[in-house]
């Protein structure tokens, strides 16, 4: 009762024609392909590293829009991560309420840091900030260090 068999002779005839192209294919594919290819999970996929805008030519768009979306990844990637600390750091406010500063001292001190990574690289940007200007951000903070020392040191005296 539960088969489907075709019902006519003409429908027969192209079953057994698709089933001999179509159990060849299948049976390879589940004994060869299938057998040698290594089994992952799909969210352990890792992405290749695409060169830096730094690295790419002047004229070579290609290389600029992967760079860019490189950019935008990483950039994402660094949003989650401080959303997290931050969630960590409400989490803990909320749970010690009046002791929250000696007690959850150590993970303010790492959204902190992080924030301010954070900001070092992606502040000022905007929200359509790229790679490029994300790029001229560094170089300008480098000629900065260069002239006036570390940032927040206070200025560069002379050593003349």
């Amino acid at each position: 009762m539960g088969e489907n068999r075709p019902t006519n002779a003409f429908k027969e005839f192209t079953e057994s024609v698709i089933s001999m192209v179509d159990r060849p294919v299948i049976w390879f594919r589940e004994n060869v392909v299938a057998s040698n290819r290594p089994q992952y999970n799909w969210y352990h996929q890792q992405f290749r590293r695409v060169p830096t805008i730094d690295e790419c030519y002047t004229d070579d768009i290609v290389c600029y829009t992967e760079a860019n979306e490189q950019f935008k990844r990483d950039k994402q990637v660094d949003n989650e991560i401080l959303n997290i600390l931050r969630q960590r750091q409400e989490d803990c406010i909320i749970y010690e309420k009046n002791d929250h500063r000696t007690k959850c001292a150590h993970i303010m001190e790492e959204y902190n840091k992080a924030a301010e990574n954070w900001f070092i690289k992606y502040g000022d940007l905007g929200t359509y900030g790229d790679v490029k200007t994300a790029y001229m951000k560094q170089k300008h903070r480098l000629i900065w260090e260069r002239r006036h020392g570390k940032v927040g040191s206070g200025m560069k005296t002379d050593m003349d």
